[in-house]
């Protein structure tokens, strides 16, 4: 990270705190150069009144280092609702960036890098809701959060990996049409008599892992235990442990025993839960995303001082939108 920016006496009594929590993922080398950013973003979101939200995949730096709330997209965008701020900035890719707008209409949201996206969300159009729609007449569309606004407008109701089964059986019907992520939907089939019509979109980090690196690595660690969340393949799932959402895999790891564990997500976020739990060996042929890693401390900098990325979304869909993402909460997250 080049920085123009000097790492002061001030600045490192100031980070020193929080360098001791993140020792383990940044080299002691690099601290002055990530140090000032993280001083100056801090100091500048209180003079500008920003709300700073975090996605459990961004890197410890920002996580731990400037964000005010963390969690996954849905609890940003709800937690986001309730801050006091009229600004918001999200350390996200550009979905979530848009589900904060949608539950936050009022609210300025800023996205520091607008080429944040996502291949699941991008996998799908409004235009092929519509044609599903209209090739499955009556059939409900459920929709997961990982989508984008023009999506989320085209949907009856929206779910997360958490509560997907509840949602879908909470329409009392036999048929739904589930969208978009492929083995989301596959898990989900698994766990319900409900038929479901899904569509062809992945995640690009979930579905790289195989079953083969899980066999290989229990060889080498005889007591692993594996969590995966289930936009994973079906034979990954199968061969693991644990399979949830990001919030029941954090809380997994938070209650087992287990000494040596391999999170089949992202890589930061074994690097954030491995921070919290420094007693487990987190195993780690992670991938990253290569979307969320578009956010940097440079940019929320610039972000911040510019405050010229901000997410506007027609008024309409935003109504729509946010009425499918109601429907969720009210039957429960």
């Amino acid at each position: 990270m080049n920085s123009d920016l000097k790492f002061t006496s001030e600045i490192k009594n100031k980070t020193e705190k929080l360098y001791k929590k993140i020792e383990g993922t940044i080299p002691k080398i690099e601290w002055p150069t990530v140090a000032p950013y993280i001083y100056e973003i801090n100091k500048l979101k209180k003079e500008k009144g920003v709300t700073i939200l975090a996605h459990n995949y961004q890197t410890p730096e920002i996580y731990y280092g400037v964000a005010d709330i963390v969690g996954d997209s849905l609890g940003l965008a709800i937690d986001g609702d309730k801050v006091k701020t009229d600004k918001i900035l999200m350390c996200g890719v550009h979905f979530m960036a848009e589900t904060a707008k949608i539950m936050s209409p009022e609210k300025k949201i800023l996205l520091p890098d607008f080429s944040a996206g996502c291949s699941l969300a991008e996998s799908i159009t409004a235009d092929d809701v519509r044609k599903l729609k209209k090739d499955n007449p009556g059939i409900p569309v459920v929709t997961y959060v990982n989508t984008s606004a023009d999506v989320k407008a085209e949907t009856d109701i929206c779910c997360t990996s958490a509560n997907a089964v509840k949602i879908i059986e909470s329409l009392n019907v036999d048929k739904v049409i589930f969208l978009p992520d492929e083995y989301l939907a596959k898990y989900v089939a698994s766990k319900t008599s409900v038929k479901i019509i899904s569509w062809n979109g992945k995640c690009e980090v979930h579905e790289q892992f195989t079953d083969k690196e899980i066999i290989e690595l229990r060889k080498k660690y005889p007591n692993l235990k594996v969590v995966s969340h289930p936009e994973c393949p079906p034979d990954v799932i199968k061969a693991s442990d644990y399979t949830g959402s990001t919030g029941s895999m954090i809380n997994y790891v938070k209650n087992t025993n287990a000494k040596d564990i391999f999170l089949v997500t992202e890589c930061s976020m074994s690097d954030n839960i491995q921070i919290e739990n420094p007693n487990i060996n987190f195993v780690k042929p992670c991938n990253l995303c290569p979307h969320m890693k578009k956010i940097t401390l440079q940019g929320i900098l610039k972000s911040l001082k510019e405050e010229n990325n901000y997410i506007e979304i027609d008024k309409k869909i935003i109504q729509r939108a946010r009425g499918a993402i109601e429907r969720m909460i009210a039957v429960g997250r």
